[in-house]
């Protein structure tokens, strides 16, 4: 049984609060009720595109709600389901006559996997680091082979891919290249593997190089130590509904200061103290949805990173944006603390 105030929201709540709430909720969607029943619906995408638009997430959240509400009146589950059917949402909520929420009907999570979109398109990963950050291990293993509860970390970023359809890989290698073709040429798998190898280190955006002519459509880039607990299909939708050049995946990030802030007066003086001040910023996950023709501009055996590649776009004007996403869908095993994270949500996944 679902618990119905999971899913209400006060409307003087901020956005960053919301945010946090809907990762709790299988279902991204919240709604805002008062003593006189339903006020307004808030999704995902609401909080989304507020965020693009430069929206300050410690505004309250009735500021981004939808006050136009989807809902059904005494409704039972079968005409709830036609409903979703109908104007192709995820969740609605039922209310009796007083416009009160009493259930919320929505796809079940068979349904949700039909319905997920499959993209098909190829996706690059960039598994030719050393890997510093995470030595020891990586003085045994490239970090790509590094096992996260049964399978190495490409393996599961490679999974997460098929889902959506994704069965063609290019590995641009570098450091322990053979550990890693002897891995994938070993396991049984339904997927194509293309391999494309660094004479030298060519940073994040250097190796693309090597692709030139070989990809020709829209294709996913990733780091080889991330994973995304997003919709890709929703993602690689916004990319091509904006015609964007480059989208780069960004997470939420909170950030308490381990420290006591001084704030100095123009005289010099003490002006006030912070205690250990929180701070909320996006950063970038090392995903993105990627044009081909970004491959034709980026020089042949030139050590340069991916974000300045994108800035060079920006600075001629062309679509480069970002495509945020909470704290929590974001796994970053370039972090040794993370680790232990991502090996939960994993087996989370597969209970």
């Amino acid at each position: 049984m679902i618990n119905i105030q999971d899913f209400i929201i006060d409307g003087n709540r901020t956005v960053l609060n919301a945010m946090e709430q809907l990762d709790e909720l299988a279902f991204k969607v919240l709604f805002i009720e008062d003593e006189d029943g339903i006020k307004a619906s808030l999704t995902d995408g609401d909080i989304r595109r507020y965020i693009l638009r430069n929206g300050d997430l410690n505004s309250p959240v009735s500021e981004v709600a939808n006050r136009d509400p989807k809902y059904l009146i005494n409704a039972g589950r079968e005409e709830a389901l036609r409903f979703l059917k109908q104007n192709a949402i995820e969740a609605v909520p039922l209310v009796d006559e007083n416009l009160r929420i009493y259930d919320v009907v929505y796809w079940n999570d068979e349904q949700l996997k039909l319905k997920r979109n499959h993209i098909g398109c190829p996706v690059v990963m960039m598994a030719g680091g050393k890997g510093t950050r995470l030595k020891p291990y990586t003085n045994i293993l490239p970090k790509p082979l590094i096992p996260v509860g049964e399978k190495p970390i490409a393996e599961h970023i490679i999974d997460q891919f098929c889902a959506y359809g994704c069965n063609e890989y290019h590995l641009i290698l570098n450091y322990k290249k053979n550990m890693i073709k002897a891995y994938f040429g070993e396991i049984e798998r339904d997927y194509e593997i293309n391999y494309a190898d660094e004479d030298e280190p060519l940073g994040t955006g250097g190796g693309l190089s090597l692709l030139k002519r070989k990809i020709k459509e829209t294709f996913i880039l990733t780091n080889c130590d991330i994973l995304i607990n997003e919709d890709i299909s929703k993602i690689f939708r916004y990319h091509k509904d904006n015609k964007n050049l480059i989208t780069m995946v960004c997470s939420l990030v909170n950030y308490q200061i381990p420290y006591g802030i001084v704030h100095l007066s123009e005289s010099g003086k003490i002006a006030s103290l912070e205690e250990k001040p929180e701070m909320s910023f996006f950063t970038n996950t090392g995903c993105y949805i990627v044009e081909p023709e970004v491959l034709d501009g980026i020089p042949d055996n030139t050590y340069i990173n991916f974000p300045d590649i994108m800035e060079s776009y920006m600075k001629k004007g062309m679509n480069v944006s970002m495509f945020p996403i909470s704290s929590r869908s974001w796994f970053d095993m370039g972090q040794k603390d993370e680790l232990e994270k991502m090996r939960l949500y994993l087996e989370g996944e597969r209970s």
